[in-house]
């Protein structure tokens, strides 16, 4: 008797994540909108220190139907998610952090909107830090964009919930993607170990499918990133990822090295303002001003 086809599978890489994995879960059995028949959940562990605890764990809170995977190395968040998604049975993939909770239905809408609309081909939903707080990074500008009007133009459209699928790309922390389409342009860049995929993943999309991607606010996760202190070797990170992608592309390092320079620029005003009202985060601004000087001394050194 042959098994029913799942209606989603839902991958969550892990990483000595104890601390998040556990409530992860409890928010997805909570808010599901579809019966727990039709969800396919697969937790990749990059080799943790102790997974097997967390893995009993795991199977006592969903039951035996959860999928655990022991990678057999920490190949990086891209790497780890290409293993859950090669494992995968349903015909969409959502893609989900250990830190995200969801915070009320999620799944119903946006898996009927993939079986209406076959060209769909991701589907992003709004990003909270508390439950009224938003984030400022639901989505946010291709790099394509001059720095200046990417930095202004994404805080005023997440705010708003303008959403251009053309010119932005969802946060990688929870999205839905269509696995076949995934599948053809080659999954996550595993030489990318973690962090900044997500522009990367929109433009290989949208080069062979079209930009046929939907944001929809009414559905909203957490993602606990607030107060997390800001950490230049993290801006780093992402400079030479974006520069990797955009070499890839076969962008000049100038062209990524300037656009960088000019959100810089915007983020300092920023801080500079909040000085006089008394309200700049420190911390920020000594990252922001030694991320300028990397960026800086990266130019000049071009130059010569």
């Amino acid at each position: 008797m042959s098994r029913k086809m799942k209606q989603v599978s839902i991958i969550i890489v892990t990483y000595n994540s104890e601390k998040d994995i556990f409530d992860c879960v409890d928010s997805i059995k909570q808010k599901a909108d579809i019966p727990f028949s039709d969800i396919e959940l697969i937790i990749v562990d990059n080799n943790s220190h102790e997974p097997d605890r967390m893995f009993a764990r795991l199977r006592n809170q969903w039951g035996d139907d959860v999928i655990l995977i022991k990678n057999e190395k920490n190949g990086g968040y891209g790497q780890g998610n290409n293993v859950g998604i090669r494992r995968a049975t349903a015909p969409v993939i959502l893609i989900m952090n250990p830190d995200v909770r969801m915070i009320g239905p999620f799944l119903r809408k946006p898996l009927e909107a993939f079986q209406q609309d076959q060209k769909l081909i991701m589907y992003g939903m709004k990003q909270m830090y508390t439950p009224s707080l938003p984030s400022r990074f639901s989505f946010l500008f291709t790099a394509m964009m001059n720095g200046y009007a990417r930095t202004l133009l994404t805080g005023l459209c997440n705010r708003m919930d303008w959403y251009f699928p053309r010119w932005m790309y969802f946060s990688g922390s929870c999205f839905f993607v269509r696995k076949t389409m995934f599948e053809a342009v080659g999954l996550f860049d595993e030489n990318v170990f973690m962090y900044g995929e997500e522009d990367d993943i929109h433009y290989r999309l949208s080069r062979k499918f079209g930009n046929h991607f939907r944001y929809d606010p009414s559905i909203r996760y957490l993602h606990l990133m607030l107060g997390r202190a800001p950490s230049i070797s993290y801006e780093k990170k992402l400079l030479e990822v974006d520069l990797y992608h955009h070499e890839k592309k076969g962008w000049p390092i100038q062209r990524t090295l300037r656009t960088y320079l000019h959100t810089n620029n915007v983020l300092l005003a920023r801080c500079y303002l909040r000085k006089i009202w008394g309200k700049c985060d420190e911390e920020n601004f000594a990252v922001l001003k030694a991320l300028r000087k990397e960026i800086k001394t990266r130019i000049k050194d071009l130059k010569e």
